[in-house]
């Protein structure tokens, strides 16, 4: 991969854009509205629970990738001071790179647990790495709108590696089966093609 060109964005101006992310449900409410977004730095990947049962393969060396891509232009792609645009040679652009985003949320068993949102693949290659990884963190979501999946109770112990997602794979244990999609945030509204699409679960296999 060659980064052909790189954007930064700076922390405050990432965050403001940040607190616009609205809901795709509910009215499209805005999320962080009376919530607090901070940057956190040197945070422990091990520390993160993930919502999702897998990584793909794929998606894990497409972060190596990336993070040697941006070592040679000088930045940490684990250790960012903001967020970045980028265009890759012979691609159109720019492509969003933020720091993975995580909230603070109520789960069912009374903890309230750092939450992965956004950028698994990215926690989950930090912590390959042993490398601490820099995180938005979301403080005070309403209890209204939790994230659309559960924690995993046993966190990473409970992920697994796979070459391809296969059917009737059960991801995520989703808050409300019949509506889930309601909770999505929608950080693509926010910063176009941040959120990659997966392989739809089928209804059927929704726990």
């Amino acid at each position: 991969m060659k980064i052909t060109r790189t954007q930064p964005i700076g922390a405050q101006e990432m965050l403001d854009r940040f607190a616009t992310t609205r809901l795709r449900g509910y009215g499209q409410p805005l999320i962080y509205e009376r919530a607090r977004l901070e940057l956190v730095r040197q945070v422990d990947p091990k520390t993160l629970f993930p919502a999702q049962r897998y990584v793909l393969k794929e998606d894990h060396h497409a972060v190596l990738e990336l993070h040697e891509a941006f070592r040679k232009q000088g930045i940490d792609a684990f250790n960012m001071e903001g967020g970045m645009l980028f265009w890759k040679a012979g691609e159109e652009g720019p492509i969003p790179f933020m720091p993975p985003i995580v909230e603070m949320s109520r789960e069912p068993d009374g903890r309230t647990l750092p939450l992965i949102n956004d950028g698994m693949h990215r926690i989950f290659t930090a912590m390959k790495l042993n490398r601490p990884v820099t995180i938005i963190l979301a403080h005070g979501v309403p209890t209204e709108y939790p994230y659309y999946a559960y924690a995993l109770a046993k966190g990473w112990d409970e992920v697994v590696e796979l070459d391809a997602l296969p059917d009737r794979f059960v991801k995520k244990t989703y808050r409300d089966p019949q509506n889930y999609k309601s909770l999505f945030r929608d950080f693509n509204a926010v910063f176009d093609g941040i959120q990659k699409q997966r392989k739809k679960t089928s209804g059927n296999d929704i726990q």
